[in-house]
Order: C-alpha cells, then sequence, then structure tokens
C-alpha cells in the first residue's frame, strides 16, 4: 500500500519510537502545571484587561479635556521610545567586535543531544542529515532525535531513510494539540540523553564547529551560563527582495544587537534556533513553553529571570529565508504574536518581573520586546506620514520630527554597512537602499498578529523550506589555533 495506507503506515510508526501517553500529556501540559502564570496557554488576565481598558480611556480622556497638553506627552513619549531604539542600534553597530570562539581539542567529549523538530519537511530532511553528519564530534557521543508528527507519513518516511546510523533516532509525537515546534521539542527532551541540548530546523545547516565552540564556552562561561546562542545568517538571499531584507535584518540582529546584549550581561530573546543548553538548567526552568509561538524569545527571558546567563558564540548556522511576501507575513504574523504573549506573560506581574530582571534588564526588555511590538504597527502609519509630509508645501512635522526619521534612516544604512562588513555578505547594502519600503510591512504583520492572538493564539503558521537555491557548503578542516572567529567562517563555510 501507499504511504497513506494503514499498514504502511503502521509499518512506519513499527521502525519508530513512538512517545507514551504520559510523555506526551507532560509534554503538552507538563510546563502550564508548572508554571501557570508563565504559560501562554492563557492569553489574556482579566487584571492586565483592566489595566490596559485603563490606561487606553486615561489617554483618550486626556486628549478629549485637554488636548493642547495630552498630544505633546504622547508625542515625547514616541519620540524618546523611537530614540532610544535607534541609540540602541547605533551603539551596537558602533562597538562591532568579531565573535570569538576558542576551539580547544576535548579528549572527550559530553554526550550531546541534538533536537530536530520536523513538520511537513520530507524535501529536506536529507540534507539536514547530511549537515549535521559534518559537526566536528565524535559520532559516538552525539544523540540526534528527528522529531515528527504522527500524522507526518511523509516525513516519517523520509526520516527513518535516513537514520540509519545508532546515534540517529526517529520520535514520533501523536497528533494533538497544540500542534506547535515548543512541543515537540518537549517530546525531545524526554529522551534526551546528552549534558548539552541544542535544537536545530529542519532547513539548519550548521557549521562543523559550532558544538565544539559552543561546549568550550559553557567550560569558559561562569557557572550560571545555561545557554549559548550561535549566530544564525541567511544563505539564500539573492532569491528575491523579501530574502534579501531578511537577511540583512538577521545580520543586524544575531551580529551586532545580540551579541552587545549578551556583552553587556543583559537578557535577550533567543533565536528560534541553533540555541545550546545546559540540560540540567533546561530541565530546571521547565524545557519550553508549548502553547507560546515564539518559544525561543519567551525562553531567553525566563533563564533571565531564574538568574541564569545567556551568551554568543562564533560559528554560525545557515537558514534559508522565505522567499515570498505571503510566506513572510505568514511567519512574521507569528512571530509577532509570540511577542505579544511573550510581553503579556511578563507583565503579569510587572513588579515580580522587574525584581527578577533587574532594573538594567527589565528596560531593556521592555524596548526590545515592548518597543518592537510599538514599532512594528507604527512603521505603516509613521511611513505614510513622513512621506506626505515630504511631499507637502505645508509644515506638518517639526524640525525634530524629520530629524528623528532621518537619524533612523542614517542608523539603519550605518547598521547594514557594518553587518555586510562582519558577515562578509555585501547583500545587505543593496537591501540598505530600500530598507524604508520593507519597514511599513511590519504593520501588516501586527495587525494579523492582534487578530490572531484574540481569535486563534495558539496557532502555529507552517514556513515551508526547501524551495530556493542556497549557497554551497565547502568542505571544512578544523583550524589549527585556539581562536575561531567570523573571518574564518567567512572563508571556510560557504561559496556563492
Amino acid at each position: 500500500m501507499g504511504l497513506d495506507g494503514g499498514v504502511r503506515l503502521d509499518e512506519l510508526r513499527a521502525a519508530a519510537i513512538s512517545i507514551g501517553a504520559a510523555d506526551l500529556e507532560a509534554a503538552r501540559e507538563g510546563f502550564h502545571r508548572a508554571y501557570k502564570s508563565r504559560s501562554a496557554k492563557r492569553t489574556f488576565h482579566y487584571t492586565q484587561i483592566f489595566a490596559l481598558a485603563l490606561i487606553a480611556s486615561a489617554i483618550a480622556y486626556g486628549i478629549h479635556i485637554a488636548p493642547d497638553l495630552a498630544w505633546p506627552l504622547i508625542r515625547a513619549a514616541a519620540i524618546t521610545l523611537f530614540a532610544s531604539a535607534i541609540l540602541l542600534r547605533l551603539f551596537a553597530a558602533a562597538h562591532l567586535r568579531p565573535l570569538l570562539s576558542r576551539l580547544a581539542d576535548t579528549p572527550t567529549c559530553p554526550t550531546y543531544t541534538i533536537l530536530c523538530p520536523l513538520y511537513r519537511e520530507a524535501n529536506v530532511v536529507a540534507d539536514l542529515v547530511a549537515a549535521l553528519d559534518r559537526l566536528d564530534y565524535p559520532r559516538g557521543a552525539l544523540d540526534i532525535k528527528l522529531i515528527v508528527e504522527g500524522d507526518d507519513v511523509d516525513t516519517l518516511a523520509a526520516a527513518l531513510a535516513v537514520a540509519g546510523a545508532p546515534h540517529i533516532e526517529v520520535i514520533i509525537v501523536p497528533a494533538s494539540a497544540p500542534r506547535t515546534k515548543p512541543k515537540a521539542l518537549n517530546a525531545g527532551l524526554i529522551h534526551a540523553r546528552g549534558d548539552y541540548v541544542v535544537v536545530y530546523d529542519a532547513e539548519d545547516r550548521p557549521h562543523p564547529a559550532q558544538l565544539r565552540a559552543a561546549l568550550d564556552a559553557f567550560e569558559d562561561g561562569p557557572d550560571n551560563l545555561a545557554c549559548v546562542q550561535a549566530p544564525l545568517e541567511i544563505d539564500n538571499a539573492n532569491a528575491s527582495w523579501i530574502a534579501r531584507q531578511f537577511a540583512a535584518e538577521y545580520a543586524i540582529l544575531f551580529r551586532e544587537l545580540l551579541p552587545l546584549l549578551a556583552s553587556l550581561r543583559l537578557p535577550f530573546p533567543l533565536g528560534g534556533t541553533s540555541n545550546h543548553f545546559r540540560i540540567d538548567a533546561l530541565r530546571a526552568v521547565g524545557g519550553w513553553d508549548p502553547y507560546n509561538v515564539t518559544e525561543d524569545a519567551d525562553l531567553g527571558y525566563r533563564l533571565a529571570r531564574d538568574r541564569y546567563a545567556a551568551a554568543m558564540i562564533g560559528p554560525p548556522t545557515y537558514e534559508e529565508a522565505p522567499i515570498t511576501f505571503r510566506a513572510w507575513l505568514a511567519q512574521r504574523t507569528r512571530w509577532i504574536k509570540g511577542h505579544m504573549q511573550t510581553w503579556l506573560m511578563l507583565m503579569r506581574n510587572p513588579w515580580r518581573t522587574l525584581r527578577e530582571l533587574g532594573l538594567r534588564g527589565f528596560l531593556m526588555m521592555q524596548l526590545m520586546l515592548g518597543g518592537g511590538l510599538v514599532a512594528a504597527f507604527a512603521h505603516g502609519p509613521l511611513a505614510c506620514i513622513v512621506l506626505i509630509a515630504a511631499l507637502s508645501p505645508y509644515k506638518l512635522l517639526s524640525a525634530a520630527d524629520f530629524t528623528l526619521a532621518l537619524a533612523g534612516l542614517c542608523v539603519a544604512f550605518f547598521a547594514a554597512l557594518t553587518a555586510s562588513a562582519v558577515s562578509g555578505n555585501f547583500s545587505h547594502l543593496r537591501a540598505a537602499l530600500t530598507m524604508p519600503a520593507y519597514w511599513p510591512l511590519a504593520t501588516i504583520a501586527a495587525w494579523r498578529a492582534l487578530f490572531e492572538l484574540v481569535f486563534r493564539p495558539h496557532h502555529w503558521a507552517k514556513t515551508a523550506h526547501g524551495l530556493s537555491q542556497r549557497r554551497r557548503m565547502r568542505a571544512y578542516t578544523a583550524p589549527q589555533r585556539n581562536d575561531f572567529n567570523s573571518a574564518h567562517i567567512a572563508s571556510t563555510s560557504a561559496s556563492g
């Protein structure tokens, strides 16, 4: 029978490990039961709805009774927020340093678990396993888990076809709500055998030296270092305009902003992949929240709230960007919705979050998460206002407003320039020329995200992969020195 037939499906399930009912329930509901106040299963709390309504009413009332006072205050708050975001990006771009990672030759390597959640990825499973096979790490010390949904027969068949080695295991997660990546990761974490664990997505091509760099970062770091994040780089930037913009965005985030926050020992949202954890610390904070659709951002702040530290390493992971607006919009909608979930969770008890993150961490969280959400909603209207004001013969905006808009544009160009320098990818300069046309698209995604937050908060919009040509990986040879930096990465990892 075919792949849809009962006999064939039963044969495939027999060749893999299917988690039991108790483990499935733990993956689905374990985090919510243990950490209810930090779970995104419930989107809004009554106190938050009341507080938000009260703030909105106060602003509307103030505008009604004293518009000459209210509007300048609103404008001053907006200028402060956007100026802070611009200064943060300027500081990150101006203090750019290569990400250095020690690559000492470790005599005995601890077991390293690799979690790979797969859903509708039959066309890229073989490429993923080939990329994992290039990792510079003893096969006997690897514990690779290919995690597949129980009703995804095509991906299950593709995973079993390439999982012949003893260190690769296929885990079946019975189809159940929520249909999210963090639920699958929790299922894999239950069966993880390693002392360390890393997450890779189906389209990932991690640099061969990444595990060793992460391991040495843990050895050299403080006792509370729970996570190290590898930078994510886009290797199909030339596929389309949207992919080029996406690549520049990633370069600025992972080569500039996150390294700055890590160096200042401030909390930051993790990337969705290539985050390496001490498995005991990960389990201590409850693993992933299966109801949060940006489980990476959520986990980064939860670790910080429990006094764990995070750092960055040099060897990157190459990823595939969406190449069409439709694919980009679905993915960006999910990201913004997840950031809303995370911000709402952090603000359920602001005073407790302030105590746990500290004042610096709390303010930076507000700027990164809250400021990012405000910017997503504001970019579209602001672009229209600035364009109309620039073309109008009337003075619609003040000199300070135009100066702030120009400063934001110049800093974005500067950030793209420095990101090109450190990554060796000059497509970011091409992207910078049309960035102002890219930013307003976030407003469309933001309104869609708000709608989904209310009506389907846990819906996971799946991003299709394997749709564009990507740069080829070169053969890797381990460096003969202890320091590994981005210049070495650029020269050994990929060719155009």
